[in-house]
This record gives structure tokens, C-alpha cells and sequence, in this order.
């Protein structure tokens, strides 16, 4: 299943826009319960006004919630960006630490929101699992757990640690794509063969190519030997 993932999506990357590992830290900690597209409108504005941890640490708090208000939660996002900032400053001279370790000790940081920066900021392979991956890799039996630690764990016993970070983007592009929580693109998944739980959605290839979001969705349909609609 993930060499047929490969396959549907050769080209993966972080959605979310950021060009340093302290612009990362804050678009990850703004998208969540938002969404990525929502989270890259925001972002210019703010990278560009707030381009040091200190920046961050000295902000005005209400302007700063004003600057992230559309992406939801904002007062708690605001806590946990300035926060940030003043760790950055307090323990490691303003930079982003590259481990684990010391990621998740930052203010706004879990395990989830670490692997992502490691893995698309330092290169650090790392299993993102957000809700997409956790309800995929449940779906296709790869594991029974629940709890986000568990799933990493699990399914970081069945691929290979170099491949961790294009899997994670892989599964929730697919998530996003094809794989919908509640009405997913069964009959035009690349991975309908292998899936135990097929069916869930649409077995019509019509029907389900209908299903198919994204910017490979003609990639997506071809290999399920359609044309896009």
C-alpha cells in the first residue's frame, strides 16, 4: 500500500507555506482544527511583521489576535505563538531546536505538530499523525489503536524510518484526495485492492471520480483508467 502511494502521489510536500523552521513552528501551530489554505492567507502578513522569535515574544497581544483571528481559537493560538517566542529567546538564543525532545517542550508544540517541523524543516524523518492519518490507517487495518502516540509507534514498525515523512504526507494527501471521512472514493482508489474496508464509499467509477479533490485528481483518475470530469 505504500509503494501504491508512491504511485498516486510521486510529489509530495508540506502544505502549509513557510521558508524557515520558526515560520513553520507557527503555521503548524496555527492550522490546528484549520485548514492549511486558510492558515497560507494569514501567514505573509504575519511572517512579514513578526520575523524573529523575539518579535513574537514582544508582540502586542491584540494585535497579534486580530493578524490570526480567521484560523479559529485565536486567543489560545496567540498565547501559544508568543509563548513561543519567549522559550525561543529563554533557551535556545532564538533558533528552533532540531530534536524531538526539545521540541515538545515548547510552548504549543506536541509530538504532531514536532514531526512535522523535523521532517519538513530539518529533514528529521518523523510520522505526523493528524486526524486524516489516524482515521486512514485505521481504515486499512494497519493498526487498531487510538491514541496519536500509539498509531506513530505502530505504524513507524512498518515502513521504513527514511520514508516516514513522505508517508505522512502521502496518507493525508490520499486522505484529502480520495479517502473522505465519510463518503470516500472507493471506486477510483489505487488502493481498493489492498483496502479492508472497500465499500465504504462509492464502487461506481463515475460516482466516485465525482469524489476526487485536488490538484492530481487527473493523475488520480488516470490510474483508475478515467478521464478527469
Amino acid at each position: 500500500m505504500n509503494r501504491m502511494l508512491q504511485v498516486a502521489f510521486p510529489h509530495v510536500y508540506c502544505e502549509l507555506d513557510f521558508t524557515t523552521p520558526l515560520e513553520l513552528s507557527v503555521a503548524t501551530i496555527l492550522s490546528a482544527q484549520c485548514t492549511d489554505v486558510r492558515v497560507n492567507q494569514v501567514t505573509p502578513a504575519l511572517f512579514a511583521k513578526y520575523p524573529t522569535a523575539r518579535s513574537y515574544a514582544e508582540a502586542d497581544r491584540v494585535e497579534l489576535e486580530e493578524m490570526i483571528r480567521s484560523t479559529g481559537f485565536y486567543r489560545n493560538k496567540a498565547n501559544s505563538i508568543i509563548g513561543l517566542g519567549q522559550a525561543l529567546l529563554e533557551r535556545y538564543d532564538g533558533e528552533v531546536p532540531n530534536t524531538l525532545k526539545d521540541l515538545v517542550t515548547l510552548p504549543g508544540f506536541g509530538r504532531k505538530t514536532a514531526n512535522v517541523v523535523l521532517g519538513n524543516a530539518f529533514g528529521v524523518p518523523g510520522i505526523t499523525v493528524d486526524t486524516h492519518f489516524s482515521r486512514l490507517v485505521r481504515r486499512w487495518g494497519w493498526t487498531a489503536e487510538t491514541d496519536p502516540v500509539k498509531i506513530e509507534h505502530a505504524v513507524g514498525e512498518l515502513i521504513e524510518r527514511k520514508e516516514w515523512t513522505d508517508l505522512s504526507h502521502r496518507v493525508i494527501f490520499h486522505g484529502r484526495r480520495v479517502c473522505h471521512a465519510r463518503k470516500p472514493a472507493c471506486g477510483v482508489c489505487i488502493l481498493a485492492k489492498e483496502c479492508p474496508s472497500v465499500g465504504a464509499g462509492p464502487m461506481d467509477k463515475a460516482e466516485a471520480a465525482r469524489l476526487v479533490k485536488g490538484p492530481e485528481t487527473e493523475h488520480l483518475l488516470g490510474l483508475a483508467g478515467l478521464a478527469a470530469p
